[in-house]
């Protein structure tokens, strides 16, 4: 279990209580079913969020209710009877005219909670924006609420880099259960530490480590306030929506669903399958020429962001993506791509995390009560049983209690890299798809044939690619994923590299979508400075490609993202089936298959087997008539296709002894600044007397109390490889795949046990292995089939189609298919 310190839980904490609906005049009698029911003759479109409007007002439908209590509002609406439709709901202070709270999903199902105080008068709206729905049903609620914790600002939080130059000490990392940032390299990981529990815990650890933020409560209040000085100070921005400031949930629903209502042929807003545990609705658009087809052939390009709750901008540059494709359409600069592609953009997974996130009091203190940086969903029946009461927005169990999404989709779940306690920050979950949020990924992957997906997170301005574990080894595609991953970064800066090279994850999107379906997966990790910094840099000058941003004059996300548009609408990015069919028969291609997880480690250390996952792929074309081309992902999914090598052409060089030089050099912290250390040189010999796979170089003495580090410098002088751990007696370093040369090995004496008696190192050696050859597996079958305007079955046929093939399937939907069809 993560230790915590848990500051004031200012105007939240325990649930002491729940009131009805209560109206204006508190001492009428309680309400009743009818004072219930929300009315409107007619729909209006407009933003129920912008202001309280005088009763009467067309389309709109209001009451006055009055808290009892300080703690929070709950209001919600439900349909009404008949035909559903789109209701809104806004929550107003009546004396300031202030929101409170909102909810603009695209049914009449909403959620709109905040912290209210006692006595305080609010105006709650229900507002029809379209449909044939004439009433609603509203609910609102009031929840007491008892202050916990000590007062804020009694614990600082802070921002270190901790050193982890192997992967023993990546590994030692997350076994502290201590809140990582995807910000890191392959020697250490910025790491947030919420206060002093969290110092000792580190510190007891022995790893290594230096201040990047001494104060990140400081840093946070100073972004908040940024903000909105950058907000105040113009009217708009080069964004394509021209947004100044970070949205809030409400925001992005009802900018999404404005999209679809203003361009009805190019934009369609839906709902995800599955409403989130505390009952939102997820929403997402869908952008491609006669959209309402949405089982064309084209290939789907899919952006999504808000996996953990407190990471705003990647919500942003997804809604902001969905604003470039549609301006660019109009102005034709990307309406070819758009044209041969379908894009679906989901901004927030997380809608509940998220939701808390951004209407929480901004303390920035990072304890278990500061809601604003609460990473995960809202799942609460994982917590200890004294835990799990109340509403995700205030309980005893704070921002602690959830799931990490990004954790619980069933590529690799179960091993390194995700918690198994229910207070880590990446706690997995209690099994694979335990969660709504990755339920309706998996639906909306599985579906869609989706070919091209790009996950949005932050921060390190990283472009991620498969695999999140490096025991499990590149695909045979990886010239192919790091090609594109490596344009992408180009764009934005960012630095491309395998997931692992972060630090090992597992259930994560990227991982589980690309080795199940063959779909190319990335995840972004956006910009260098926090979890959502100030606005202008980590959105307006990250998607644009400007000043500070490193995707500065390259183009940034902006950039990055219509590479992957181009990728997707490239056919020798996927699969491509062809053939003939009558108008209106339906195609699906089908196939089901198991996967095991990673053997599951248990909180104890041990591990279980691993848990065999069903997995269901099948998408559908509807035939246009007579000839059809249909976008699909490569039959053979990476899992079984085999992984990527090369095989040998020479034996491994044999192993060299480092000589240790006579004497010992001085204590030595300040390594590169101050050059003082050993230094060994060797050669690494190459073709054709030697194909050397990787070297490790290594070192060992006598006490983990001194510590040696280790560098290798190629002839240039450039750190090709280093290992600086700290608690150990011994350091390795690896270079893979190491080019032929001179090298140095630099011993650096950091620190000694007892100076007096100084602990030299021994055993200094360079060992060479082989390449790891290439592995191929099975190759994996659609069974396709044809279905007339009635549903009946009249074709079916297995066909396997590689990436970059188009295989032709023939007149599979008439009674002569199996004889005639042709498969290339």
């Amino acid at each position: 279990m993560r230790s915590r310190s848990a500051p004031a839980l200012l105007r939240a904490g325990l649930a002491l209580g729940v009131t009805g609906l209560a109206l204006s005049a508190l001492t009428a009698p309680a309400a009743t079913a009818q004072d219930r029911v929300l009315r409107a003759d007619r729909a209006v479109t407009r933003a129920c969020f912008d202001s309280p409007l005088p009763a009467r007002t067309p389309g709109v439908d209001r009451r006055e209710v009055t808290s009892g209590v300080d703690g929070l509002v709950q209001a919600r609406l439900s349909p009404g009877t008949g035909a559903e439709g789109d209701w809104d709901l806004a929550v107003f202070d009546k004396a300031t005219g202030a929101v409170v709270a909102a909810s603009s999903a695209l049914r009449s199902r909403e959620l709109a909670e905040s912290f209210v105080t006692k006595g305080q008068v609010l105006v709650v709206q229900g507002c029809r924006h379209t449909g044939p729905a004439k009433s609603a049903v509203l609910g609102v609620d009031f929840l007491a609420l008892t202050p916990q914790g000590t007062p804020t600002g009694a614990e600082r939080a802070e921002v270190v880099r901790v050193n982890t130059p192997e992967q023993k000490d990546k590994t030692a990392l997350l076994g502290l259960d201590l809140d990582l940032t995807e910000k890191g390299d392959a020697t250490g990981v910025e790491v947030v530490l919420a206060g002093d529990a969290d110092r000792k815990v580190l510190r007891d650890s022995g790893l290594t480590y230096s201040t990047v933020d001494a104060d990140l409560s400081r840093t946070s209040r100073e972004h908040a306030a940024r903000d909105r000085e950058y907000a105040a100070s113009r009217a708009s921005t080069g964004l394509p929506s021209g947004r100044t400031s970070y949205r809030h949930l409400y925001e992005h629903d009802h900018e999404l669903k404005e999209l679809a209502r203003a361009n009805p042929k190019l934009v369609k807003a839906f709902t995800l399958a599955e409403p989130s545990v505390e009952g939102r609705d997820v929403v997402a658009v869908e952008i491609a020429e006669n959209v309402e087809n949405t089982h064309d052939g084209k290939p789907v390009n899919t952006v999504m962001g808000v996996h953990h709750a407190r990471e705003w901008p990647a919500a942003e540059h997804a809604t902001e993506w969905a604003y470039e494709l549609v301006n660019g359409y109009k102005d034709k600069s990307l309406k070819s791509l758009v044209a041969k592609t379908r894009n679906v953009i989901v901004p927030i997974v997380n809608v509940d995390g998220f939701s808390i996130s951004r209407e929480a009091e901004p303390k920035g203190d990072f304890s278990r009560f500061d809601y604003e940086m609460k990473r995960k969903n809202c799942r609460a029946s994982d917590s200890p049983p004294a835990l799990g009461t109340g509403v995700c927005k205030a309980n005893p169990g704070g921002s602690a209690r959830g799931t990490d999404p990004n954790r619980n989709y069933a590529g690799f779940w179960g091993g390194a890299g995700a918690s198994t306690s229910w207070s880590g920050e990446t706690y997995r979950g209690s099994a694979p798809f335990s969660e709504p949020e990755t339920r309706n990924i998996r639906k909306l992957v599985s579906e869609r044939a989706v070919t091209n997906l790009i996950t949005l997170h932050t921060y390190g301005n990283l472009v991620l690619r498969p695999p999140g574990v490096a025991d499990v080894r590149a695909p045979l595609e990886e010239p192919v994923v790091k090609a594109l991953g490596d344009r992408m970064a180009s764009r934005n800066g960012y630095e491309s590299i395998p997931s692992w090279g972060l630090y090992d994850t597992t259930g994560t999107t990227d991982d589980w979508s690309y080795w199940t379906t063959g779909g190319f997966g990335f995840t972004f990790e956006i910009n260098p400075a926090g979890f959502h910094p100030a606005y202008e840099n980590a959105v307006v000058a990250e998607y644009l490609g400007t000043a500070p941003a490193a995707g500065e004059g390259k183009g940034g996300n902006r950039a990055a993202f219509l590479d992957m548009l181009a990728n997707a609408a490239d056919p020798a990015a996927h699969g491509t089936l062809t053939g003939t069919a009558p108008k209106g028969y339906e195609l699906k291609a089908r196939k089901t298959f198991q996967t095991p997880t990673s053997p599951v480690r248990q909180p104890d250390g041990t591990t279980t087997p691993p848990i065999m996952v069903t997995e269901t792929l099948e998408s559908r074309h509807t035939a246009p008539g007579g000839r059809f081309s249909w976008s699909v992902n490569p039959s053979t999914r990476p899992y079984v296709a085999g992984r990527y090598g090369r095989e040998p052409q020479a034996p491994p060089q044999s192993t060299i002894t480092l000589v240790n030089p006579p004497g010992v050099p001085g204590e030595n912290p300040s390594f590169p600044g101050d050059g003082t250390a050993e230094v060994i040189p060797f050669t690494v010999s190459g073709l054709p007397s030697a194909d050397n796979g990787r070297f490790d170089v290594s070192v060992s003495w006598g006490s983990a109390a001194t510590d040696w580090d280790l560098f290798v410098l190629n002839a240039a002088g450039e750190t090709v490889a280093q290992s600086a751990a700290g608690g150990t007696n011994s350091e390795r370093a690896t270079l893979v795949d190491p080019p032929a040369g001179e090298y140095r090995a630099v011993l650096v004496n950091y620190s000694q046990a007892d100076p007096a008696n100084p602990d030299d190192w021994t055993a200094g050696k360079v060992e060479f292995a082989s390449p790891v050859p290439p592995t191929y597996g099975v190759k994996e079958a659609y069974t396709v089939t044809c279905a007339d305007k009635r549903g009946r079955l009249v074709g079916v046929t297995d066909v396997f189609v590689d990436r970059g093939q188009s295989v032709d399937v023939g007149a599979l939907c008439t009674d002569s298919a199996r004889a005639t069809k042709q498969r290339r």
